[in-house]
């Protein structure tokens, strides 16, 4: 992956070049087609994804929660918090998804405050969420 592309996501701005090369070497650029199911809730959870293009919806308990596109992220829950997906996630147009494993997303939450910061914070919203609909 080329580190201008990890420039590009929300999530890595403003990271320092070597940081960004750093995220560059962990992760891997996938395409997708609409329809692929991403994430599946309650089934083991292995990745975590950031959106450059395309867009999805999220699900919980069958119901649509949420709608994502560029620049978003999500598997980011059931790989920090726990070991099953939250919620389900599926491509409603043809993607192109920056992809982490569960240890590649762990080496970056440990060796960059700033990343794990935004990340916890983001992961933070979407449980008290969670419990607000699920509640």
């Amino acid at each position: 992956m080329d580190p201008r592309d990890v420039q590009s996501i929300p999530l890595f701005a403003g990271l320092s070049k070597d940081d960004q090369q750093v995220v560059a070497q962990y992760a891997d650029e996938v395409d997708v087609e609409a329809g692929k199911v991403l994430a599946e809730e309650g089934r083991l959870a292995y990745e975590f994804f950031a959106i450059k293009d395309g867009t999805a919806e999220v699900k919980l308990g069958g119901e649509r929660t949420a709608a994502l596109g560029p620049g978003d992220f999500f598997g980011e829950i059931g790989l920090l918090a726990g070991d099953r997906r939250v919620a389900t996630v599926v491509a409603t147009s043809p993607m192109h998804l920056i992809v982490l494993t569960g240890s590649q997303l762990r080496a970056i939450d440990s060796r960059m405050p700033g990343v794990a910061e935004r990340i916890r914070g983001a992961m933070a919203q979407r449980v008290a969420a969670n419990r607000v609909t699920s509640g």
